[in-house]
């Protein structure tokens, strides 16, 4: 469902306000953002961005989920990450963007354009902060990237996948606490490097065994939380197992 927000609601009002970049904000440097924000939808399949592009706009997500991708010379695709609700777009200080961004879903931004943005970084501390710690966040996931594709199972990767899906959907469609997978069961294969055949082989195994529930090919419920964390296959504490 398409997320409709108002132009004259405030910042306050923004379902990611405690987790995009103006979370440390206090009131008045809210005021400054209000006054450099616009938004804007962007529909399911269309590109937000081509990698190469000037970099005229930095955004947020606001709702809706954006896949990261690599196009090589000879065609071939290889998706490198998912941008989910509160991530950001864009660095300041560079020109370009370095992969393509497209909309997985249909997506609402929070867009501020280039150059008073960079200004505003550079004179309110609250958000260069919050800036820095995204990007610390986006170097950890990277390098949890790196695990998953280069030691996990297939059934760990796939674990992994709906553990960030559901730790990040602040909004489950329904009360039940279902989830949508933001992705088709292809998209998931070439995502995680995976055979289609394999991702659905390991979804029906979870099913089978009492970790996650489908209402449909699309909507999803997890059943046993600490045994979908256990698939991933990551230690809880962070210990050496023995």
């Amino acid at each position: 469902m398409t997320f409709v927000f108002n132009e004259r609601d405030g910042c306050g009002k923004c379902p990611i306000r405690h987790r995009a970049i103006c979370a440390r904000c206090d009131a008045d440097e809210l005021v400054r953002l209000e006054g450099l924000k616009s938004y804007k939808t962007i529909e399911a399949g269309q590109t937000i961005i081509w990698r190469g592009d000037d970099l005229s706009h930095f955004s947020s997500l606001v709702s809706g989920i954006a896949s990261l991708s690599r196009t090589l010379e000879d065609g071939r695709t290889q998706m490198v990450g998912l941008l989910l609700p509160s991530d950001f777009i864009g660095r300041p200080g560079r020109d370009v963007v370095e992969f393509d961004v497209t909309a997985v879903t249909d997506v609402t931004l929070c867009r501020f354009d280039r150059k008073p943005f960079e200004q505003l970084v550079d004179e309110i501390p609250h958000v260069s902060q919050r800036m820095m710690e995204m990007a610390l966040d986006e170097l950890d996931a990277a390098r949890d990237w790196m695990v998953l594709l280069g030691r996990k199972t297939a059934r760990e990767k796939i674990a992994t996948f709906l553990e960030m899906i559901v730790r990040r959907d602040q909004t489950p469609v329904h009360s039940g606490g279902q989830h949508v997978l933001p992705l088709t069961r292809e998209e998931i294969a070439n995502f995680l490097g995976l055979t289609l055949e394999t991702v659905s082989r390991q979804l029906s195994v979870m099913k089978k065994d009492g970790i996650v529930a489908f209402s449909d090919r699309r909507h999803f419920a997890i059943t046993d939380l600490e045994a979908l964390h256990a698939a991933t296959g990551d230690d809880a504490d962070g210990g050496m197992i023995i």
